[in-house]
């Protein structure tokens, strides 16, 4: 194999990419879809200017993937693998910029490595692949302008033809960011605190070049304005509430210790750690160097403000949302990892460092993978590790799975062609399941004060009058409570067995008969607001 070089640098990078690219879509392709993937499935088929808790741009790319590949796993997922490999391409140009070439191959290597990153960023249909892709492209554009080589000397050029071109490139490419998902603004944040503690850079606040960007980003965010002015400003009620605390303020040191110990597993700990020493890094020297001045001020935002918030608000296993932060740290720690090669005393080290990080890394999606899509680590493997802190008896890579034996017990009864029944749940992330196994052929209903998205894809008013299908996972106390009151009766049926390596997971199964309004009010179920002509959530 030939040896890394400044000028095979690039060639290395476009092979990985090349490489990790044709793995991904074969990943894609043969692993069933998760809860997050199956919900967000329907938006794909109902294209509208933006939805209830995500900006619209996946959706609109999910849509046009399907429309090239077919309604599978790989056309919902291709434009994550697709636009992965450009975010890849674009941290290797950053880094060469901000560093070198072979600092730009190790920051793609390590990226590829994460955890996060390498599948649940790069194979997933998730907001996430075009956050990061046209967050970096963002960046890209930025660092042309006033980061690396030359940017002391930037207020020269300031008004030049080439400025102002990158000054709207990074207002498109920043309005595609918030297109994508709402933490963009830790972006436009970022920036500015990089202009403003830097003295060199401060005459941009004095340029119209950023506020054009800004201008550019507000107009191509306009969809997303536009339909939350029309359904009560929702998406930022709820987003914003997610950092909130629920009830009365209290501290929770526990959620604080599971945000960093998650963030740690997420990234996996040996590549967590160097990441982490960056910031700090970054932080030291950001006052010598204007590229580590850049690189902290784009990543500490993020990953401390989301950190942060889990002392007072449960963000449960969002472990993923600091990625941001982490990804611009990659951009130091590739110059770091080059560095420590070309020390003696460090490279044996950090070669075994980084060959462990890729067996495991590799080894480890090839057995979970596997598993994922055979089930056949039955004993001691994933189901006996949640066993052992949790005390639950499933298997957590069920989610994984595609419930299609849903579809089959659904052409069995007659359900799925007959008009006249729809189906749900009582959960949002179960009625996404359901959604993607009969892969959007039913009305689907959301049967709880939660429904998410899914109450903007529905009318149930057109619905009154039909029977249903619920499928339940033991929910039936929310039977109970949720669901009879809308019906005239509702009678358990044999339950559906998910199968995988034998019968893995059993769901229950109800027929319920004539869908009407509840004779009692529930003000709480934004189903109930909708049969009596109020939208689903606000006053």
């Amino acid at each position: 194999m030939k040896k890394l070089t400044e000028k095979n640098a690039a060639s290395f990078t476009i092979v990985l990419i090349i490489v990790t690219f044709v793995l991904r879509c074969f990943i894609a392709a043969y692993t069933g879809l998760g809860n997050g993937e199956s919900y967000y499935f329907r938006g794909a088929l109902q294209l509208n200017m933006s939805y209830f808790d995500q900006p619209p741009l996946f959706f609109w790319l999910g849509a046009l993937s399907i429309k090239l590949f077919g309604l599978t796993n790989f056309g919902i997922r291709f434009a994550s693998v697709l636009l992965f490999a450009g975010t890849s391409w674009l941290m290797f140009l950053i880094t060469r910029k901000l560093f070198n070439a072979k600092s730009g191959f190790w920051a793609v290597v390590v990226m590829n490595l994460s955890a996060l990153f390498t599948i649940a960023i790069a194979s997933w249909y998730q907001p996430d692949a075009p956050l990061m892709f046209f967050w970096l492209l963002a960046t890209y554009f930025i660092v042309q302008l006033m980061v690396g080589r030359g940017s002391e000397n930037s207020e020269a050029t300031r008004n030049s033809r080439r400025t102002w071109l990158l000054w709207l490139a990074v207002g498109i490419s920043m309005g595609l960011a918030t297109l994508s998902k709402y933490h963009v603004l830790f972006l436009f944040a970022g920036v500015f605190m990089y202009i403003a503690t830097n003295k060199n850079q401060r005459h941009w606040l004095r340029h119209p070049g950023p506020y054009v960007a800004i201008i550019i980003t507000l107009l191509m965010a306009s969809p997303i304005i536009w339909w939350n002015y029309n359904n009560n400003w929702v998406s930022f009620v709820f987003q914003g509430s997610r950092a909130g605390a629920s009830g009365k303020f209290q501290l929770h040191p526990d959620w604080f210790g599971r945000s960093i110990l998650g963030q740690c597993a997420f990234l996996l700990p040996w590549i967590w750690f160097p990441t982490i020493r960056q910031l700090f890094i970054s932080y030291k020297l950001r006052k010598q160097l204007q590229v580590y001045s850049f690189t902290f001020w784009m990543a500490i935002l993020p990953i401390v403000f989301f950190t942060v918030v889990t002392l007072w608000s449960d963000l449960q296993f969002h472990f993923h949302w600091q990625a941001p932060g982490y990804m611009m740290l990659f951009i130091p720690l590739g110059f770091a990892i080059d560095k420590s090669l070309n020390i003696p005393a460090k490279r044996l080290l950090t070669r075994r460092w980084l060959n462990f990080s890729i067996y495991f890394t590799v080894i480890t999606i090839g057995v979970l993978g596997t598993h994922w899509v055979t089930g056949f680590w039955s004993a001691y493997g994933p189901k006996a590790v949640v066993h052992f802190f949790h005390g639950d008896n499933l298997d957590p890579t069920i989610q994984g799975v595609d419930y299609t034996d849903i579809q089959t017990r659904f052409e069995k009864e007659g359900w799925l062609n007959n008009p006249n029944i729809f189906t749900g749940s009582t959960r949002w992330w179960l009625t996404g399941k359901i959604d993607w196994a009969l892969k959007g052929k039913k009305d689907i209903i959301v049967f709880d004060p939660d429904p998410r998205n899914l109450a903007f894809l529905v009318d149930p008013k057109t619905l009154v009058g039909k029977d249903c299908i619920i499928i339940g996972d033991h929910h039936e106390p929310f039977i109970n409570m949720n669901v009879k009151p809308f019906f005239d009766s509702v009678t358990q049926l044999p339950d559906v067995q998910i199968i995988r390596n034998g019968p893995e997971y059993t769901l229950q199964v109800y027929y319920c008969k004539n869908f009407h309004k509840s004779a009692e009010p529930r003000m709480d179920l934004p189903l109930y607001r909708q049969l009596i002509g109020l939208p689903p959530f606000g006053k």
